[in-house]
């Protein structure tokens, strides 16, 4: 796949749409070899390749950091907490597993409930180019909680009186990753991984024809 003519705003929707279900890459290979690259546009090629591959690694770095900045603070950690699961909700495969998941945890103890927290049907009439199905949890639009989740994450900052350290935690952790992005030289795991993703895409929007 050649990353440099993949814009900022495909590499978004990538990231929205990948599923982040998968585990970390291991340490070994995250911390395995690194150079400097030759140009710009190698190294935005390069950029946008380990975001992309190594997107669950960074995610753990960032909340890590985050932890780390408050060990003293556990109502910080909450915080951090709720920020990080305000940002997965923006992901659709992680924001439907979670509503399977808590659908399912549901259904055990009160079927009717779980069946109010389904996502509406989208009817499909023919002839015409079918909608982009929109991603619910619990039976409510997905911006529904990431909205609220947002809102307490800020409530719980402003109670823990952390917002200089959060942000300087935020700034090293983005800090790192660029560096860690910009200097990581891409293996061939990852082309291959690239190139797996690329089919499942044309294969998902294959089936939905």
């Amino acid at each position: 796949m050649d990353w440099s003519s993949v814009t900022a705003e495909d590499l978004v929707d990538a990231l929205r749409e990948v599923d982040w279900s998968t585990p970390p890459r291991p340490v070994a290979e995250f911390f395995s070899r690194f150079t400097a690259p030759r140009s710009y546009s190698k190294w935005t090629s390069r950029l946008k390749c380990n975001l992309y591959y190594y997107r669950t690694n960074y995610f753990i770095l960032v909340m890590f950091i985050l932890g780390m900045g408050f060990l003293r603070k556990p109502v910080a950690i909450l915080a951090a907490l709720a920020t990080g699961l305000s940002i997965a909700f923006l992901n659709d495969s992680f924001a439907v597993t979670f509503n399977e998941k808590v659908t399912r945890s549901v259904r055990q103890f009160s079927p009717h409930l779980a069946a109010k927290m389904r996502p509406p049907i989208t009817p499909v009439i023919r002839g015409q180019p079918s909608k982009r199905r929109s991603i619910h949890i619990c039976g409510r639009p997905r911006w529904v909680f990431v909205v609220l989740f947002s809102a307490v994450s800020c409530m719980l900052w402003l109670t823990s009186c952390s917002l200089l350290t959060v942000l300087w935690a935020l700034l090293i952790g983005l800090l790192a990753t660029l560096l860690h992005a910009s200097f990581r030289t891409p293996n061939l795991k990852a082309r291959l991984n690239t190139f797996r993703e690329e089919f499942r895409a044309v294969w998902r929007n294959y089936s939905e024809l």
